[in-house]
């Protein structure tokens, strides 16, 4: 009888406790990659080391399933796969690690954080109708944004800060359609080899363009400390978070597997104001707390869109 009560709780835990497990890590350590990014672009180019990144990241995934020998995409499957490399690495995880160069992580993973509103603006542009919730959820989130910025109006009078908000915000937009497209074409092969092979693809497109404008450095004078960053974005960013992610949702519903993109801005802001002394005002937190009220309603409008 024991032996059945402790088979029945080890399932319980197995089915419901790795999932959850996976959820939290999710949740707390894609908020402490923009401390990483950070740290990373302080003393390199930040494309290069998105590139350094997603190289040394591809070529994991990639060499995993060679050694499974995984089938090969075909066909179409790589106009795909390409265009997702484009949109979800190149673009957005090089254009938000190039703007925490000049701004700080803790806004930089706010920023990150809104792309539902995106996906609302390309759906309506699309035609598709705007349900009343996203909307208030729309109008929720710029009230908050515009809280989070009464402390930075100083800030805008600086053309670094402003380069950083504009790239910040164009990688948002970027990743919207990137999740847009996955969903509508990216569903008839292994996820996560499609991973790997969208950031090894990635690796050499931005390392053509960052050869041809120059920006790149020897990589004998890249410091220590960048090094550290990358590895740490390899590993937990691009490695084992990814990993938990799929996991997470594959297990998890849909409105509890999300609640990650509440969360990774909090832990981001509170990291960044212990490690890097970053501001963290009363005007910060209620602005946080109100834009992701607002997100809240624009994801729950999205699902309930899909059950429809």
């Amino acid at each position: 009888m024991r032996a059945k009560i402790q088979a029945a709780f080890s399932d319980k835990v197995e089915a419901i406790g790795l999932p959850i497990l996976a959820l939290c890590w999710v949740s707390f350590f894609w908020g402490t990659t923009w401390l990483a990014s950070k740290e990373g672009v302080k003393h390199m180019p930040a494309l290069q080391l998105a590139t350094i990144r997603q190289f040394l990241g591809g070529i994991l995934y990639v060499g995993y399933f060679l050694l499974k020998k995984e089938p090969w995409p075909k066909g179409k499957q790589w106009k795909t796969i390409l265009i997702l490399a484009v949109l979800n690495f190149v673009c957005s995880n090089g254009l938000s690690t190039w703007g925490v160069k000049y701004i700080s992580s803790g806004l930089g993973a706010i920023i990150g954080a809104i792309f539902p509103i995106w996906i609302v603006v390309i759906c309506f542009f699309k035609g598709i109708r705007i349900a009343k919730l996203a909307v208030t959820g729309l109008l929720i989130c710029f009230g908050g944004i515009c809280i989070i910025f009464m402390d930075h109006l100083g800030d805008f009078l600086r053309p670094d800060f402003q380069f950083g908000i504009f790239l910040s915000v164009a990688s948002t937009i970027t990743w919207a359609f990137g999740i847009l497209h996955t969903k509508k074409k990216a569903a008839s092969f292994n996820p996560y080899f499609s991973l790997g092979l969208q950031m090894l693809i990635s690796s050499f497109i931005l390392f053509s363009v960052t050869e041809v404008s120059g920006v790149n450095i020897p990589y004998s004078q890249i410091p220590l400390t960048s090094w550290w960053a990358i590895g740490y974005l390899v590993v937990i960013g691009s490695i084992l978070t990814f990993i938990a992610f799929i996991y997470s949702l594959q297990h998890l519903p849909t409105e509890v597997s999300s609640i990650y993109a509440y969360i990774n801005p909090v832990v981001a802001i509170v990291l960044s104001f212990f490690i890097f002394g970053e501001p963290l005002t009363q005007a910060i937190a209620i602005g946080v707390i109100v834009t992701l009220s607002g997100l809240y309603l624009v994801n729950k409008s999205i699902r309930k869109a899909k059950i429809k």
